[in-house]
């Protein structure tokens, strides 16, 4: 597939792609920390990954009260997982690093209209720290992460993987793939650790890969194929990961997992704050069920 894209769409996307995976390996949690997280006991006193995937899943849920892209949750994720890779974080002081981290990628991402102002985000979020404790934590943040905001995502590689392999299909057959239901996949995963330690390049065509077998595209495999050699992927690499994503979406979709709420976010926007707050912030969707497949 790679090999026969000649449209100027198509150069452009694959330009685009090589960018990302010449920096792909640049601004990623330092995977030796995240396996001491992974490791820790859950004593009260230090970062354990229920921990972390708890915080995640909260970002989740500010992500989808205030409707922010989902590129923005992806970017919130690294950062956090940037940090807490580095930095031995108490977990009192987790809901701070967190809202520091998502309020960066706000910042980094989202126009400048629908960014919310600092107290109203605390507020909304239900913490008790100060704007200026948000403020302290955000310059802690950033030096930790040597000022680099931006980095490379798996969201980055869903959407330039997705959009390939749509241009190499005839129109008709466009709908085979629901990019709604990839990216909301993408989330689920981000709520587990587990998935911080992948390449996002490898994470995002393990979700692609996974979803084109269960609609039975067969016509897409072999563009699945192109994308990995392209990628540099390693068969056994991806196979690894799709057998994990499997797993999460399969646990996800279960009662027993606990999901983002909104709705908790939703009761105590009342009165006054509901008054001060714009508009955008009740773009409310409801998250995080992945949509049924276009038939």
């Amino acid at each position: 597939m790679i090999e026969v894209l000649t449209t100027t769409d198509s150069q452009k996307l694959l330009h685009q792609l090589n960018a990302l995976l010449e920096q792909e390996s640049k601004c990623q949690p330092k995977v030796c920390g995240l396996r001491l997280i992974e490791s820790a006991h859950d004593n009260g006193l230090r970062m354990t990954a229920r921990l972390r995937d708890f915080e995640v899943k909260d970002l989740l849920s500010l992500t989808q009260f205030f409707g922010f892209d989902t590129e923005t949750f992806s970017l919130a994720v690294n950062l956090l997982d940037r940090f807490l890779s580095k930095m031995k974080v108490q977990p009192k002081h987790l809901g701070c690093v967190g809202l520091s981290c998502f309020y960066l990628a706000v910042k980094s991402i989202e126009e400048e209209r629908n960014v919310p102002l600092a107290t109203d985000l605390i507020r909304i979020s239900q913490y008790r720290f100060t704007v200026s404790d948000l403020m302290r934590m955000e310059k802690i943040v950033l030096e930790k992460v040597c000022w680099k905001v931006k980095a490379t995502t798996a969201f980055q590689f869903l959407q330039l993987y997705y959009s390939l392999i749509q241009e190499n299909l005839p129109f008709e057959r466009r709908n085979s793939l629901n990019f709604e239901r990839l990216a909301a996949q993408l989330k689920a995963c981000h709520c587990r650790i587990i998935f911080s330690k992948a390449k996002p390049s490898v994470l995002a065509l393990s979700i692609i890969a996974l979803e084109i077998q269960a609609q039975k595209c067969v016509e897409l495999t072999e563009g699945v194929g192109c994308l990995q050699k392209h990628s540099k992927i390693n068969g056994r690499d991806l196979t690894f990961w799709q057998e994990l994503v499997s797993k999460c979406l399969t646990e996800y979709s279960s009662n027993k997992c606990s999901k983002p709420n909104v709705q908790k976010l939703k009761w105590i926007v009342s009165g006054r704050t509901a008054r001060q707050l714009k508009h955008s912030y009740y773009r409310i969707t409801h998250l995080p069920t992945i949509p049924e497949t276009v038939p």
